[in-house]
């Protein structure tokens, strides 16, 4: 049986990294991606809670997230694909279409 110790490091690792990728990037696609990455972090967390505790709340709670990520990945997409139709790039610094 692994440790719980040994889950949460690989989560705060891979948080870490999309973190990262978050504020690093410049591709939109690439932060999109970094927040899906975040996300799985979080979700390996609380499985590794919920394996740890004898309890299925946070496997519950894992798929209730994981409906969520994929609904922001569709409409993130769809508002990417908008965006560059009208603008013809995907860099987010470019991207201010709400300041004046």
């Amino acid at each position: 049986m692994v440790p719980l110790n040994y889950y949460l490091v690989l989560s705060a690792i891979i948080f870490a990294i999309g973190a990262a990728g978050v504020i690093i990037r410049r591709n939109i696609i690439v932060i999109l991606m970094s927040i899906e990455l975040m996300l799985n972090a979080v979700n390996l967390t609380f499985v590794a809670f919920s394996r740890s505790l004898g309890s299925m709340d946070g496997q519950v709670i894992v798929f209730f997230v994981m409906t969520v990520a994929a609904a922001e990945a569709v409409v993130g997409l769809a508002i990417i694909i908008s965006v560059f139709r009208h603008r013809q790039t995907l860099d987010p610094q470019e991207m201010q279409l709400l300041k004046w």
